[in-house]
């Protein structure tokens, strides 16, 4: 019987979504679901309110990972994608940073569980796009009541000294592997107490393991250029209507969660379904 408890646990714990943060005051834990095939964007994986959309167009604020050379698939619309069940449309579409390139865009934190257990199905996607197609990251801050903010102020300052490449990986394993990062308890699976949160110090030391100084990542981590970045990234973040993650945007036009999508298998499959979709122009 404990075996099998512990096997459900794993699995529930896999297909879990980190979502935003209660504007009423209450900050609900990441919530955790079996069943992400029964769960539509009307019916958020936690509790959590929806973020609303913005009126503007925030410069997106992303990191890129090169591309393969293969020419996208031909789109075929064969009807198992359904537009409001498992994809969704982003209303205004959101301007790209790479014009003529169709951008796919992981809203993300490395403090959320969700996104750690998703984390390969993203490699994958990433090291499968076609020629023109180009994978970013925008992390989210929606969560200070698990130290989001912390962790996208760490990404941009790495982004900025040129570290993301070597790093990103590893971000996550820090906060879900050694613990060396992390704001979870990794033996409850519940957030520390917020006097043992790991700071911007902390991530300046385990950045100094790259190739930069502690002391010349923080003077970058406490920049207004990454401040800046930061806004920025919350700006988009509610204009995509993220209350989620983790999210995929497909060129700042589609939106959709592993819950949407029916799971891993599909969320790859619906990513290069709609990739195609845009390379085709319908």
């Amino acid at each position: 019987m404990f075996k099998h408890l512990s096997v459900v646990c794993a699995a529930l714990l896999a297909l879990a979504a980190c979502t935003s943060h209660d504007q009423a005051g209450v900050t609900p834990p990441a919530a955790m679901t079996s069943s992400p095939a029964a769960q539509v964007e009307s019916t958020p994986v936690a509790p959590g309110t929806t973020a609303p959309a913005s009126s503007s167009a925030p410069a997106p604020a992303q990191t890129t990972v090169a591309s393969n050379a293969s020419p996208p698939a031909p789109f075929v619309d064969t009807g198992k994608w359904v537009e409001g069940k498992n994809y969704f449309l982003i209303d205004p579409p959101q301007p790209t940073g790479h014009p003529g390139e169709i951008e796919v865009t992981e809203v993300f934190s490395y403090v959320c569980p969700a996104c750690n257990a998703f984390h390969g199905t993203v490699d994958r996607i990433a090291s499968n796009l076609p020629a023109g197609a180009v994978m970013n990251y925008v992390p989210a801050s929606f969560r200070p009541d698990e130290n989001w903010p912390m962790y996208q102020r760490a990404f941009y300052a790495a982004q900025a000294l040129g570290l993301v490449d070597k790093t990103h990986d590893a971000m996550f394993d820090a906060a879900w592997k050694s613990g060396e990062l992390a704001t979870y308890n990794l033996q409850t699976g519940m957030p520390k107490p917020r006097s043992a949160w790991p700071t911007i110090d902390d991530a300046a030391k385990f950045y100094a393991k790259y190739g930069v100084s502690a002391q010349e990542f923080l003077a970058v981590a406490n920049s207004f250029a990454v401040n800046t970045k930061m806004k920025r990234a919350d700006d988009l973040v509610k204009a995509y209507g993220v209350d989620a993650t983790p999210t995929i945007v497909i060129d700042g036009k589609y939106r959709f969660t592993v819950a949407s999508a029916g799971g891993y298998p599909q969320a790859f499959e619906l990513t290069q379904w709609l990739v195609s979709k845009e390379a085709a122009g319908k």
